[in-house]
Protein backbone atom coordinates (compact mmCIF):
# COMPACT_ATOMS: atom_id res chain seq x y z
CA UNK A 1 0.00 0.00 0.00
CA UNK A 2 1.38 3.32 -0.87
CA UNK A 3 2.38 5.79 1.81
CA UNK A 4 -0.54 8.57 2.52
CA UNK A 5 0.31 11.86 3.54
CA UNK A 6 -0.85 13.40 6.58
CA UNK A 7 -1.64 17.33 6.27
CA UNK A 8 -0.29 19.28 9.63
CA UNK A 9 -2.07 21.88 10.27
CA UNK A 10 -3.40 24.36 12.92
CA UNK A 11 -7.27 24.35 13.63
CA UNK A 12 -10.00 25.78 16.39
CA UNK A 13 -12.08 22.90 17.73
CA UNK A 14 -15.17 24.24 15.74
CA UNK A 15 -12.94 23.98 12.33
CA UNK A 16 -11.47 20.45 13.37
CA UNK A 17 -15.18 19.26 13.49
CA UNK A 18 -16.00 20.56 10.07
CA UNK A 19 -12.93 19.33 8.37
CA UNK A 20 -13.86 15.74 10.29
CA UNK A 21 -17.17 16.07 9.00
CA UNK A 22 -16.00 17.07 5.64
CA UNK A 23 -14.04 14.11 5.26
CA UNK A 24 -17.18 11.85 6.42
CA UNK A 25 -19.27 12.83 3.48
CA UNK A 26 -22.33 13.47 4.86
CA UNK A 27 -25.64 13.18 2.70
CA UNK A 28 -27.59 16.20 4.57
CA UNK A 29 -26.38 18.67 7.00
CA UNK A 30 -28.73 21.21 9.11
CA UNK A 31 -27.63 24.24 10.22
CA UNK A 32 -29.14 26.35 13.12
CA UNK A 33 -26.30 28.46 14.79
CA UNK A 34 -26.00 29.22 18.34
CA UNK A 35 -22.88 30.36 20.66
CA UNK A 36 -19.70 28.95 20.48
CA UNK A 37 -21.55 26.36 18.03
CA UNK A 38 -21.91 28.81 15.19
CA UNK A 39 -18.37 28.77 13.57
CA UNK A 40 -18.90 25.09 12.94
CA UNK A 41 -21.81 25.18 10.43
CA UNK A 42 -20.50 28.37 8.96
CA UNK A 43 -17.58 26.26 7.83
CA UNK A 44 -19.56 23.57 6.70
CA UNK A 45 -21.87 25.79 4.80
CA UNK A 46 -18.22 27.67 2.91
CA UNK A 47 -17.44 23.64 1.99
CA UNK A 48 -20.73 23.15 0.42
CA UNK A 49 -20.78 25.98 -1.49
CA UNK A 50 -17.19 26.07 -3.00
CA UNK A 51 -18.15 22.09 -3.68
CA UNK A 52 -15.72 20.87 -1.88
CA UNK A 53 -18.62 18.83 0.44
CA UNK A 54 -21.81 17.58 -1.93
CA UNK A 55 -24.17 17.67 0.55
CA UNK A 56 -27.51 19.25 0.81
CA UNK A 57 -27.04 21.84 3.53
CA UNK A 58 -30.41 22.97 5.11
CA UNK A 59 -30.84 26.19 6.65
CA UNK A 60 -33.60 25.66 9.50
CA UNK A 61 -35.66 27.81 11.64
CA UNK A 62 -34.96 26.76 15.26
CA UNK A 63 -32.97 23.37 16.92
CA UNK A 64 -35.92 20.95 16.75
CA UNK A 65 -35.88 21.72 13.12
CA UNK A 66 -32.52 20.62 13.00
CA UNK A 67 -32.85 17.78 14.89
CA UNK A 68 -36.19 16.81 13.22
CA UNK A 69 -34.48 17.16 9.61
CA UNK A 70 -31.63 14.68 10.14
CA UNK A 71 -33.73 12.50 11.93
CA UNK A 72 -35.33 11.99 8.56
CA UNK A 73 -32.67 12.10 6.65
CA UNK A 74 -31.05 9.13 8.79
CA UNK A 75 -34.32 7.54 8.70
CA UNK A 76 -34.17 7.67 4.60
CA UNK A 77 -30.83 6.20 4.44
CA UNK A 78 -28.61 9.26 4.82
CA UNK A 79 -25.34 9.98 6.07
CA UNK A 80 -26.60 12.92 8.52
CA UNK A 81 -25.00 16.13 10.83
CA UNK A 82 -25.88 18.39 12.73
CA UNK A 83 -24.34 20.71 16.16
CA UNK A 84 -25.93 22.80 19.01
CA UNK A 85 -25.08 24.28 22.31
CA UNK A 86 -26.84 24.72 25.47
CA UNK A 87 -30.46 26.01 25.21
CA UNK A 88 -30.03 25.13 21.47
CA UNK A 89 -30.12 20.97 22.67
CA UNK A 90 -33.12 21.53 25.22
CA UNK A 91 -35.26 23.27 22.22
CA UNK A 92 -34.13 20.03 20.26
CA UNK A 93 -34.88 17.74 23.01
CA UNK A 94 -38.16 15.81 22.57
CA UNK A 95 -36.55 15.25 18.86
CA UNK A 96 -33.48 13.43 20.72
CA UNK A 97 -35.86 11.10 21.88
CA UNK A 98 -37.51 10.33 18.57
CA UNK A 99 -34.25 9.92 17.40
CA UNK A 100 -32.79 7.68 19.75
CA UNK A 101 -35.99 5.11 19.74
CA UNK A 102 -35.75 5.37 15.98
CA UNK A 103 -32.49 3.58 16.24
CA UNK A 104 -31.35 6.48 13.71
CA UNK A 105 -28.06 7.30 13.43
CA UNK A 106 -27.57 10.74 13.36
CA UNK A 107 -24.21 12.55 14.32
CA UNK A 108 -24.35 15.74 16.38
CA UNK A 109 -21.51 17.57 17.91
CA UNK A 110 -22.43 19.42 20.75
CA UNK A 111 -20.14 22.76 22.09
CA UNK A 112 -20.66 22.32 25.51
CA UNK A 113 -22.13 25.73 27.00
CA UNK A 114 -24.02 26.62 30.04
CA UNK A 115 -27.37 26.49 30.68
CA UNK A 116 -29.39 29.72 32.54
CA UNK A 117 -30.95 31.42 34.18
CA UNK A 118 -29.26 33.67 34.29
CA UNK A 119 -27.75 33.78 31.05
CA UNK A 120 -24.06 32.90 30.52
CA UNK A 121 -22.25 31.47 26.92
CA UNK A 122 -19.24 30.07 28.98
CA UNK A 123 -18.47 26.63 29.75
CA UNK A 124 -20.46 23.72 31.61
CA UNK A 125 -21.61 20.07 30.82
CA UNK A 126 -25.14 20.25 32.09
CA UNK A 127 -26.13 20.89 28.49
CA UNK A 128 -25.12 17.51 27.10
CA UNK A 129 -25.99 15.24 29.61
CA UNK A 130 -29.27 16.07 29.38
CA UNK A 131 -28.91 13.27 26.54
CA UNK A 132 -27.80 10.46 29.03
CA UNK A 133 -31.02 9.04 29.59
CA UNK A 134 -32.37 9.06 25.87
CA UNK A 135 -30.54 6.61 24.01
CA UNK A 136 -27.94 8.58 22.63
CA UNK A 137 -24.24 7.42 22.60
CA UNK A 138 -22.10 10.64 24.33
CA UNK A 139 -18.66 11.26 24.12
CA UNK A 140 -16.58 13.66 25.44
CA UNK A 141 -13.11 15.13 23.87
CA UNK A 142 -9.55 16.30 25.86
CA UNK A 143 -7.97 18.22 22.73
CA UNK A 144 -8.35 19.31 19.18
CA UNK A 145 -7.52 16.38 17.80
CA UNK A 146 -9.72 13.89 19.62
CA UNK A 147 -12.30 16.19 18.29
CA UNK A 148 -11.37 15.73 14.98
CA UNK A 149 -10.65 12.03 15.45
CA UNK A 150 -13.59 11.40 17.55
CA UNK A 151 -15.83 12.98 15.05
CA UNK A 152 -14.45 10.69 12.34
CA UNK A 153 -15.24 7.77 14.36
CA UNK A 154 -18.63 9.12 15.43
CA UNK A 155 -19.71 8.74 12.49
CA UNK A 156 -18.37 4.58 12.02
CA UNK A 157 -19.75 4.27 15.78
CA UNK A 158 -23.05 5.56 14.90
CA UNK A 159 -24.22 3.83 12.03
CA UNK A 160 -22.30 0.17 13.45
CA UNK A 161 -24.53 0.69 16.41
CA UNK A 162 -27.39 2.04 15.03
CA UNK A 163 -27.53 5.02 17.67
CA UNK A 164 -27.28 8.57 17.49
CA UNK A 165 -24.07 9.92 18.87
CA UNK A 166 -23.05 12.99 20.11
CA UNK A 167 -19.93 14.67 20.08
CA UNK A 168 -18.99 17.15 23.41
CA UNK A 169 -16.33 19.58 22.95
CA UNK A 170 -15.70 22.21 25.53
CA UNK A 171 -17.05 25.82 24.57
CA UNK A 172 -14.06 28.31 23.85
CA UNK A 173 -11.97 26.22 25.96
CA UNK A 174 -11.58 24.23 22.68
CA UNK A 175 -14.12 25.24 20.42
CA UNK A 176 -12.05 28.49 19.76
CA UNK A 177 -8.74 27.71 21.10
CA UNK A 178 -6.16 26.71 18.24
CA UNK A 179 -3.60 23.53 18.72
CA UNK A 180 -1.49 21.49 16.20
CA UNK A 181 -3.59 19.23 14.26
CA UNK A 182 -3.12 16.27 11.76
CA UNK A 183 -5.59 15.68 9.13
CA UNK A 184 -5.71 12.19 8.14
CA UNK A 185 -5.65 11.33 4.49
CA UNK A 186 -8.74 11.30 2.79
CA UNK A 187 -8.44 8.26 1.37
CA UNK A 188 -7.84 6.36 4.63
CA UNK A 189 -11.03 8.42 5.89
CA UNK A 190 -12.65 6.63 3.04
CA UNK A 191 -11.43 2.95 3.98
CA UNK A 192 -11.89 3.69 7.81
CA UNK A 193 -15.11 5.32 7.10
CA UNK A 194 -17.26 2.96 4.05
CA UNK A 195 -20.73 4.23 2.55
CA UNK A 196 -24.03 4.90 4.40
CA UNK A 197 -26.13 1.49 4.21
CA UNK A 198 -29.59 2.63 3.00
CA UNK A 199 -31.04 0.02 4.73
CA UNK A 200 -30.11 0.84 8.13
CA UNK A 201 -32.21 1.42 10.28
CA UNK A 202 -34.76 -0.10 7.52
CA UNK A 203 -34.87 0.11 4.12
CA UNK A 204 -37.14 2.76 2.31
CA UNK A 205 -38.56 2.09 -1.36
CA UNK A 206 -39.95 4.97 -3.39
CA UNK A 207 -44.02 3.22 -3.82
CA UNK A 208 -43.43 0.71 -1.10
CA UNK A 209 -45.61 1.86 1.72
CA UNK A 210 -43.93 1.46 5.47
CA UNK A 211 -45.31 2.41 8.92
CA UNK A 212 -42.69 3.64 11.86
CA UNK A 213 -43.11 5.67 14.72
CA UNK A 214 -47.21 5.36 14.85
CA UNK A 215 -49.51 4.20 17.95
CA UNK A 216 -48.68 0.35 18.38
CA UNK A 217 -51.19 -2.15 18.61
CA UNK A 218 -49.75 -3.62 21.80
CA UNK A 219 -47.77 -1.78 24.38
CA UNK A 220 -45.47 -4.46 24.77
CA UNK A 221 -43.77 -4.54 21.84
CA UNK A 222 -43.91 -0.41 22.45
CA UNK A 223 -42.28 -1.88 25.84
CA UNK A 224 -39.58 -4.38 24.29
CA UNK A 225 -38.33 -1.67 21.96
CA UNK A 226 -37.48 1.00 24.37
CA UNK A 227 -35.86 -1.69 26.37
CA UNK A 228 -33.67 -3.07 23.21
CA UNK A 229 -33.25 0.56 22.29
CA UNK A 230 -32.30 2.23 25.62
CA UNK A 231 -30.48 -0.66 27.59
CA UNK A 232 -29.37 -3.69 25.14
CA UNK A 233 -27.97 -1.25 22.24
CA UNK A 234 -26.39 0.62 24.87
CA UNK A 235 -24.47 -2.52 26.30
CA UNK A 236 -23.55 -3.64 22.35
CA UNK A 237 -21.80 -0.23 21.76
CA UNK A 238 -19.27 -0.75 24.27
CA UNK A 239 -17.55 -2.83 21.85
CA UNK A 240 -18.33 -1.34 18.61
CA UNK A 241 -16.35 1.90 20.90
CA UNK A 242 -13.37 -0.25 21.61
CA UNK A 243 -13.23 -1.80 18.21
CA UNK A 244 -13.86 1.47 16.37
CA UNK A 245 -10.94 3.18 18.61
CA UNK A 246 -8.52 0.39 18.09
CA UNK A 247 -8.89 0.33 14.14
CA UNK A 248 -8.46 3.71 13.92
CA UNK A 249 -5.48 3.66 16.01
CA UNK A 250 -4.04 1.14 13.18
CA UNK A 251 -4.45 3.69 10.32
CA UNK A 252 -3.73 7.06 12.18
CA UNK A 253 -1.05 5.71 15.05
CA UNK A 254 -3.89 7.34 17.43
CA UNK A 255 -5.71 5.40 19.70
CA UNK A 256 -7.73 7.02 23.05
CA UNK A 257 -8.42 4.08 24.88
CA UNK A 258 -12.28 3.47 23.95
CA UNK A 259 -14.60 4.06 26.83
CA UNK A 260 -11.75 5.11 28.85
CA UNK A 261 -8.31 6.67 29.29
CA UNK A 262 -5.96 5.40 32.32
CA UNK A 263 -3.28 7.86 32.85
CA UNK A 264 -0.62 6.55 35.52
CA UNK A 265 -2.60 4.95 37.51
CA UNK A 266 -1.43 1.47 37.72
CA UNK A 267 0.71 2.05 40.19
CA UNK A 268 -1.15 4.40 42.17
CA UNK A 269 -3.44 4.69 45.35
CA UNK A 270 -5.58 7.06 44.53
CA UNK A 271 -7.34 8.04 41.77
CA UNK A 272 -8.74 11.30 39.59
CA UNK A 273 -11.62 10.86 37.78
CA UNK A 274 -12.82 13.65 34.61
CA UNK A 275 -13.97 14.13 31.18
CA UNK A 276 -13.53 16.71 28.49
CA UNK A 277 -10.68 19.81 28.31
CA UNK A 278 -9.85 20.22 31.95
CA UNK A 279 -8.42 16.62 31.75
CA UNK A 280 -5.30 18.20 30.41
CA UNK A 281 -5.21 20.66 33.47
CA UNK A 282 -5.83 17.57 36.08
CA UNK A 283 -2.95 15.54 34.34
CA UNK A 284 -0.73 18.24 35.07
CA UNK A 285 -1.64 18.28 38.39
CA UNK A 286 -1.39 14.63 38.88
CA UNK A 287 2.59 14.70 37.49
CA UNK A 288 3.16 17.70 40.29
CA UNK A 289 1.65 15.70 42.87
CA UNK A 290 3.12 12.46 41.91
CA UNK A 291 6.93 14.51 41.98
CA UNK A 292 5.89 14.98 45.61
CA UNK A 293 5.68 11.13 46.04
CA UNK A 294 1.65 11.01 46.51
CA UNK A 295 0.31 7.87 44.72
CA UNK A 296 -2.39 9.55 42.30
CA UNK A 297 -3.53 8.20 38.73
CA UNK A 298 -6.16 9.25 36.44
CA UNK A 299 -9.25 7.78 34.50
CA UNK A 300 -10.48 10.03 31.73
CA UNK A 301 -14.09 8.98 31.11
CA UNK A 302 -14.13 9.55 27.18
CA UNK A 303 -17.84 7.51 26.61
CA UNK A 304 -20.32 8.77 29.39
CA UNK A 305 -22.82 6.74 27.10
CA UNK A 306 -22.40 3.80 27.18
CA UNK A 307 -21.56 3.84 30.44
CA UNK A 308 -17.81 1.98 31.58
CA UNK A 309 -19.28 -0.03 34.15
CA UNK A 310 -16.75 -2.48 33.63
CA UNK A 311 -13.57 -0.12 34.06
CA UNK A 312 -15.56 2.24 36.71
CA UNK A 313 -15.98 -0.83 38.89
CA UNK A 314 -11.79 -1.38 38.47
CA UNK A 315 -12.30 1.96 40.80
CA UNK A 316 -12.94 0.53 43.80
CA UNK A 317 -9.39 -1.21 43.96
CA UNK A 318 -8.29 2.55 45.33
CA UNK A 319 -8.41 4.07 48.70
CA UNK A 320 -10.11 7.27 47.49
CA UNK A 321 -11.82 8.40 44.17
CA UNK A 322 -11.86 12.11 43.65
CA UNK A 323 -14.40 12.74 40.90
CA UNK A 324 -14.29 16.03 39.42
CA UNK A 325 -18.16 17.46 37.82
CA UNK A 326 -18.28 20.65 35.39
CA UNK A 327 -22.41 20.13 36.22
CA UNK A 328 -24.93 20.24 39.07
CA UNK A 329 -27.87 18.18 39.98
CA UNK A 330 -29.47 18.35 43.20
CA UNK A 331 -27.29 15.31 44.36
CA UNK A 332 -24.00 17.02 43.17
CA UNK A 333 -22.39 16.04 39.89
CA UNK A 334 -23.92 13.91 37.49
CA UNK A 335 -20.47 11.64 37.01
CA UNK A 336 -19.98 11.94 40.81
CA UNK A 337 -23.21 10.37 41.56
CA UNK A 338 -23.04 7.52 38.77
CA UNK A 339 -19.66 7.15 39.88
CA UNK A 340 -20.48 5.92 43.53
CA UNK A 341 -23.20 4.20 42.95
CA UNK A 342 -20.88 1.57 41.37
CA UNK A 343 -18.44 1.26 44.29
CA UNK A 344 -18.83 -0.43 47.24
CA UNK A 345 -15.50 0.05 48.61
CA UNK A 346 -13.15 3.30 47.58
CA UNK A 347 -14.16 6.39 49.01
CA UNK A 348 -15.33 8.90 46.70
CA UNK A 349 -15.34 12.66 46.53
CA UNK A 350 -17.58 14.12 44.18
CA UNK A 351 -15.67 17.69 43.25
CA UNK A 352 -18.61 20.17 41.73
CA UNK A 353 -16.45 23.18 39.87
CA UNK A 354 -16.01 25.54 36.55
CA UNK A 355 -19.55 25.61 36.02
CA UNK A 356 -20.70 28.59 34.73
CA UNK A 357 -17.50 28.79 33.04
CA UNK A 358 -15.58 29.62 36.27
CA UNK A 359 -11.70 29.22 35.25
CA UNK A 360 -10.33 25.93 36.85
CA UNK A 361 -6.77 25.37 35.95
CA UNK A 362 -3.80 22.60 36.92
CA UNK A 363 -2.51 24.91 40.21
CA UNK A 364 -6.49 24.62 41.37
CA UNK A 365 -6.75 21.03 40.65
CA UNK A 366 -2.85 20.45 42.43
CA UNK A 367 -4.87 22.13 45.44
CA UNK A 368 -7.89 20.26 45.59
CA UNK A 369 -6.86 16.72 44.43
CA UNK A 370 -4.34 17.88 47.67
CA UNK A 371 -7.62 18.41 49.99
CA UNK A 372 -9.87 15.78 48.86
CA UNK A 373 -6.88 13.47 49.46
CA UNK A 374 -6.12 15.36 53.49
CA UNK A 375 -10.13 14.89 54.36
CA UNK A 376 -10.69 18.01 54.59
CA UNK A 377 -13.83 17.25 51.95
CA UNK A 378 -17.30 16.01 52.68
CA UNK A 379 -18.64 13.37 49.90
CA UNK A 380 -19.41 16.61 47.68
CA UNK A 381 -17.69 20.08 47.82
CA UNK A 382 -18.35 22.97 46.15
CA UNK A 383 -15.39 24.80 44.38
CA UNK A 384 -15.86 28.40 42.91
Amino acid sequence: MKALATQKTALTGNYAVAYAVKMAKPHVIAAYPITPQTSIVEKLSEFVERGELNARFVNVESEFAAMSVVYGAAMAGARAFTATSSHGLLYMYEATWWTALSRAPVVMTVVTRTIGPPWNIHVEHNDILVLRDTGWLIAMAETVQEVLDLTIQAFRIAETAVLPTAVGLDGFVLSHSTEPVELPPQELVDKFLPPRRPDVPLLLRPGEAVTFGNLSSDNRDHARHKIATVYTAQREAKKIVSQVDEEYGRLTGRRYGGLVEWYKAGDAKNVVVCMGAWCSDAKQAVESLRRRGISIGLMRVRFLRPFPEEEVAKLDQYERVIVYDRDITPLGGVLGTEIKAHLSRAEVVNIVAGIAGVDFDAQNFYETIQKALDGSYGEVEFVV
